[in-house]
């Protein structure tokens, strides 16, 4: 099994609205990092991934999902209503594509970006170095083990 961290800014989309959707499954789309689509082109079913606010008031992890859909082609690429439009994407041409994941549990609270930069354990972690902005990025077993202690969550 792989760990992984998802971003995502709340407004947009939170662990809260993934949790209401009672066990569906929700696509992670929209993704337009080339680096970013290879570690989700990586990932296995059953894969857990942390689920991150982003861009907020309190950014950190916020709870747990789970890869249940692999390479599944993004069909924002195709759509010219998108902000994630891409002409280069075709059906033929696939260049973007996602997975779709669901809810396992929520943080109570919030494992905040502040908490783990005050701890050294967090300190070779991806998500605290300088300029690390990749929405999907890897996460050790140790680290992610440790955040969904900190995050008060039993999986």
């Amino acid at each position: 099994m792989q760990y992984w961290l998802f971003k995502s800014e709340p407004d947009v989309f939170s662990i809260e609205m993934l949790e209401a959707l009672n066990g569906k499954a929700e696509p992670w789309s929209g993704v337009r990092n080339y680096l970013a689509r290879n570690h989700m082109r990586s990932m296995a079913v059953g894969d857990l991934g942390l689920f991150y606010h982003s861009s907020c008031k309190v950014p950190g992890a916020a709870g747990v999902c789970r890869v249940v859909r692999t390479g599944v082609p993004d069909p924002t690429a195709f759509d010219p209503k998108s902000d994630y439009f891409d002409p280069k994407s075709t059906p033929e041409n696939i260049r973007w594509d996602m997975v779709e994941v669901a809810f396992v549990a929520r943080f109570e609270p919030i494992v905040s970006l502040a908490s783990l930069r005050e701890d050294p354990f967090f300190t070779t972690m991806p998500l605290l170095a300088r300029g690390q902005r990749l929405s999907v990025q890897p996460v050790t077993p140790e680290h992610f083990a440790r955040i969904v202690e900190l995050g008060g969550a039993t999986l």
